[in-house]
């Protein structure tokens, strides 16, 4: 399919060709048996490090839900929820620890791909009263609640830039005798907001979809809360001139390597994200607040209380998890999360400039 679209209309923008490797319906990698996540699988995310990421964020949830005294029913929206397994922790902690939240709320997850709905399906079978499973948030009624989504931002499809010539130049991608290879654009793209202090042949990404993919999302959500853990930077540390090659990767078996063109369809493909621009995303579309902290540092917040609670009879297994999901060297230092509302005039206001100087 990717060789007939070039055939068709000549080298594609890379946002379109990882758009095609990764969620074509039927040879896409998302597409396939729901087996990419964990030991055995491409990559290791939070969620696979045990139930306990689950439980702080729905605790973060309940938090939100009772600070924001929110009546009748209210909604979570999980994005990239995979084969369900984030969605079961986060609902089984929210029946535990609150009926009044889990009997009120609606998690809607949407998933376009068939085989990963059959998955959820599956996963979350005893929770049916409360899940909805649909392609597309469009035509969802308007409630609060909260919008998440794990190492979901990364995936999102981006374009390749280099700079070259005192200019950046779009990277394309080209098909040659049943080859991909890379096409660089002699048209120049104006970015001023990258400035202009690059070595030459300097390559990174561009991930313009945010705003498009939040868009949606916010229609159907009154007074909110939206989420995102990801691996990524504020702006200055990620265009910083010494990342000469970027962040662009591919994950198979949990080796990392660096070229999206080889074994398409069969490995993951990302992308580090631009904090700074998904916070510009959420600024047009009217976000009141931006928080913006590592995944240590903010979990480590929202578990403060509980864990202090505990202590003296702390399970090891779940001191292990915490550990691993918030010491600096394991995913503590290496994931961060944006959190932002809308409409919700009493929150404080951030602006997207302050992110660097946010981060903890």
């Amino acid at each position: 399919m990717i060789h007939g679209r070039i055939k068709n209309e000549g080298a594609l923008p890379f946002s379109d060709f990882m758009a095609l490797a990764l969620y074509e319906p039927e040879k896409g990698y998302y597409a396939k048996e729901p087996r990419q996540v964990g030991r055995s699988g491409d990559f290791f995310t939070s969620v696979n490090v045990g139930p306990l990421f689950g439980e702080l964020l729905a605790r973060r949830f309940l938090s939100w839900w009772q600070q924001s005294e929110v009546h009748g029913s209210w909604r979570i929206i999980e994005c990239g929820a995979h084969d369900g397994t984030l969605a079961h922790d986060i609902l089984s902690t929210l029946q535990r620890l609150d009926g009044a939240a889990f009997h009120s709320v609606e998690y809607v997850i949407a998933e376009p791909l068939p085989r990963l709905q059959q998955a959820q399906r599956e996963t979350l079978e005893k929770f049916s009263p409360q899940v909805k499973l649909i392609t597309s948030v469009e035509g969802l009624g308007v409630l609060p609640g909260i919008v998440f989504g794990n190492e979901l931002l990364d995936a999102l499809p981006f374009d390749v830039i280099e700079w070259r010539e005192n200019a950046w130049h779009e990277c394309r991608v080209g098909a040659q005798e049943g080859t991909f290879g890379w096409d660089v654009s002699t048209e120049e793209i104006f970015l001023p907001g990258l400035g202009n202090d690059f070595p030459e042949g300097y390559r990174t990404e561009l991930r313009k979809g945010v705003r498009s993919f939040f868009g949606p999302l916010a229609q159907v959500m009154g007074k909110s809360l939206f989420i995102w853990p990801d691996y990524g930077f504020a702006r200055p540390d990620y265009y910083h001139p010494s990342r000469t090659e970027g962040t662009l990767r591919t994950f198979s078996k949990h080796r990392a390597a660096a070229n999206p063109l080889e074994s398409v369809g069969e490995i993951d493909i990302t992308a580090h994200v631009d904090f700074t621009a998904v916070a510009e995303a959420a600024l047009e579309l009217g976000a009141d607040s931006l928080k913006f902290k590592n995944q240590g540092a903010w979990l480590t917040e929202v578990g403060r209380d509980w864990l202090l609670s505990l202590e003296g009879q702390t399970p090891p297994g779940l001191l292990r998890q915490f550990q691993t999901l918030t010491h600096p060297a394991h995913l503590g230092g290496s994931f961060h999360v944006l959190e932002f509302t809308l409409n919700d005039p009493s929150a404080v206001s951030t602006s997207a400039q302050d992110l660097h100087r946010l981060a903890l």
